[in-house]
């Protein structure tokens, strides 16, 4: 292993590249052993996939990228991730940008929130299921997941099986089928995985400060929304963003206006499907601000506008 000098902290640097490009080569042969095909590269436009995407590179096996598009991204992360297919594709490899169907019809977050008839929420994720999860069935894919994003992360292991519950999902601490193991349950688990998606994460043990170490020290071009103050890149209005996303809204008003029609469009659907008892909120605009946490309630008086308080 090469030594990089001047650089604080190398030794742990090059132990950590050296290891995340191991588990993807280990995932790559099972992916072509089992699978018969080559292991994807899931890409969404964030630190997190640069730094996978340039490991896959220097691993030297054959791969595919994959971005599933949201419609909620920002512009600047739509136009970072065509960059980097482009330069991806130019380089002979396969790069797909799948776009959302819902029961077999395109969709979009705009119209995807009246047919579920309730807004996306920390607990009704069904924008995640629906826009980013559904690509790559069947196959063996790479993911940007690190343990130092979340608690709920510090559970998942660098190799996974993805099935329909919680139950069937396997993860690092539990026995994975390698190519030379040698079992009487061999040809069982081969079939098994062929019916489900497993997953690696090469990434899962990198801090914070590691990725950007990565992306500084190698010259890695970047979603450019980081210079602009944000510290994730995800979709615009996600409720898993909490604070941070006024700060979005402030920046994409068009999305805000975008919500706003999605959730009329919502209580239309719902005021004809309950007549006799509609929904509390009078329109999509109300929707917005109890889904954004807002706490005035309606009636609220304005100190100015009421004549309480001389503007002079």
């Amino acid at each position: 292993m090469a030594t990089v000098t001047g650089y604080p902290g190398s030794f742990q640097k090059m132990d950590l590249e050296h290891k995340a490009i191991e588990r993807i080569k280990m995932a790559s042969d099972m992916s072509l052993h089992h699978y018969g095909l080559p292991l994807v590269c899931t890409y969404s436009g964030g630190k997190d996939s640069d730094v996978i995407l340039e490991l896959f590179k220097r691993s030297g096996v054959q791969f595919e990228v994959h971005n599933s598009h949201t419609t909620v991204d920002a512009p600047q992360t739509v136009y970072h991730i065509r960059k980097k297919f482009r330069e991806i594709e130019l380089c002979g490899t396969k790069a797909e940008i799948q776009m959302p169907t819902y029961k077999g019809v395109p969709c979009s977050m705009w119209t995807l929130i009246p047919q579920k008839g309730m807004p996306p929420s920390r607990l009704m994720r069904y924008c995640c299921v629906v826009l980013k999860e559904t690509g790559c069935a069947n196959r063996f894919i790479a993911t940007g997941v690190r343990w130092d994003e979340s608690n709920a992360r510090a559970e998942r292991g660098a190799y996974e099986v993805i099935g329909k519950t919680k139950a069937d999902m396997i993860t690092a601490t539990d026995e994975i089928m390698l190519m030379n193991d040698n079992s009487i349950k061999r040809t069982m688990t081969e079939n098994c995985m062929r019916k489900n998606k497993m997953v690696v994460n090469p990434i899962i043990d990198w801090r914070h400060r590691d990725i950007w170490d990565f992306i500084q020290s190698e010259h890695i071009d970047y979603n450019p929304l980081y210079d602009c103050g944000y510290k994730r890149v995800g979709c615009i209005g996600c409720p898993m963003a909490a604070k941070s996303r006024w700060k979005e809204f402030s920046d994409f008003p068009t999305y805000q206006r975008a919500y706003i029609r999605a959730f009329d469009k919502m209580l239309e659907g719902l005021k004809a499907r309950w007549k006799d008892k509609p929904p509390k909120w009078k329109s999509g605009y109300d929707v917005f601000l109890w889904w954004m946490g807002d706490k005035n309630v309606e009636g609220q008086m304005d100190l100015f506008e009421d004549g309480f308080v001389s503007e002079n």
